[in-house]
């Protein structure tokens, strides 16, 4: 195998070591969308809650959507993650063999490296924004009891993108696509600047593991959780933006964008507002971060293993 081919072949190494590691986050995320959507626009009475937290509101959407419903708009969250990371670790691991991610010393520079996780992973999630339009509606809908946010009865995936793109079209099914720009901007940005930063960091000053997969598993866990903490200001807006009701125009109704939707939310809901839904965002997201990326490494290792460059 050239050197060539690993590079293209990146691409689709990244993009299912993502969708597997969404199979095991998947009910974390319904849980963050139902927490983001409650008492939106508005201060919520504490005693008034449908979900009280994680684990409540695990056991409330178990209760009265059943327990499927803990998995509601996986195929479309497929779809996203597919996307996503296809581009932003393809991109980033090409432009780190280039040396473009490294100072003038050929160290890990962790500015450079925060630019290009920040960037690929911008293009990534443009892309893949159809799908987390869908996914946020499907996650969203819930029985009548513990439903929040404004409800949308999707068939399925597919049903959703037809009946979307036969009444807005392609502009319809890309709505909101200029939210994914900060959200992935600062998620990605903060992982991938510290996960390989980190990783050269150990390896120059001999604090590497000698377990190879162990190694990637710490250097993945730190750089998960500094993504968690960065990425829920933007992911709230995100939702917000996306399940928002729209009028006959197709403009929505209660936010005309992100910055819009950002003084909204501060002004009624306060800046804590911008972090509802963070425990089972952190929860969802600093596994979901740390399986992307050691499945990445080891499938890469496994890859060059079987297929050793020419």
């Amino acid at each position: 195998m050239s050197l060539q081919d690993v590079r293209y072949s990146n691409y689709f190494v990244a993009g299912v070591a993502a969708m597997g590691s969404t199979i095991f986050t998947n009910p974390l995320e319904v849980i963050k969308t139902r927490l983001q959507l409650q008492g939106e626009l508005k201060k919520l009475d504490p005693n008034a809650r449908i979900y009280r937290g994680v684990l409540h509101g695990l056991y409330q959407i178990g209760r009265y959507d059943g327990i499927k419903a803990l998995q509601k708009g996986l195929i479309p969250a497929f779809g996203f993650q597919f996307c996503l990371n296809s581009i932003r670790l393809g991109i980033f691991d090409t432009v780190t063999t280039f040396g473009w991610t490294k100072d003038k010393n050929g160290h890990m520079s962790f500015w450079r490296g925060y630019f290009w996780g920040g960037l690929s992973g911008s293009i990534g999630s443009c892309w893949g924004s159809p799908f987390f339009l869908v996914k946020t509606h499907m996650q969203s809908y819930a029985d009548v009891k513990v439903a929040v946010g404004f409800q949308r009865n999707h068939e399925g995936m597919m049903a959703a993108f037809k009946k979307i793109y036969k009444i807005r079209g392609i502009r319809g099914l890309y709505r909101g696509v200029i939210g994914n720009i900060p959200r992935a901007a600062l998620g990605s940005g903060a992982q991938l600047a510290t996960f390989e930063p980190l990783k050269d960091y150990m390896a120059r000053n001999d604090l590497s593991f000698s377990n190879k997969t162990f190694n990637s598993f710490v250097c993945s866990t730190i750089a998960g959780s500094t993504m968690a903490v960065a990425i829920t200001p933007p992911d709230t807006i995100l939702t917000r933006l996306y399940n928002q009701p729209l009028d006959e125009a197709g403009k929505g109704k209660y936010y005309s964008g992100v910055y819009d939707c950002f003084v909204k939310i501060v002004k009624t809901e306060g800046f804590s507002g911008l972090y509802k839904g963070f425990w089972p965002s952190y929860m969802r997201i600093a596994p979901h971060s740390t399986l992307v990326l050691l499945f990445y490494d080891e499938a890469k290792a496994m890859r060059d293993n079987y297929f050793p460059l020419e």
